[in-house]
């Protein structure tokens, strides 16, 4: 059986290798989470703002529609 050991330059250099993987894989996915959750922020957003602006019809009867009272607002004047 042989005996093999590693100098402290070799086990520095494993190291740090397997910090820089490390790295470019948490970097990687840190990147697809804030992909998909800007995605949906931004797909939420867009959606309130089509129903605040009457272009999409109102979700369960819940009319967030501030159009009319603008123009009924701005008629009364």
């Amino acid at each position: 059986m042989k005996n093999e050991t590693l100098t402290k330059k070799e086990v520095d250099l494993m190291i740090n290798d397997a910090i820089t993987l490390a790295m470019a894989q948490h970097n990687r996915n840190a990147t697809i989470i804030s992909m998909i959750l800007g995605f949906i922020c931004l797909a939420l957003f867009m959606d309130g703002l089509l129903r605040v602006l009457g272009i999409v019809p109102p979700f369960m009867h819940l009319d967030v529609n501030v159009i009319d009272s603008i123009i009924e607002k701005a008629s009364n004047r």
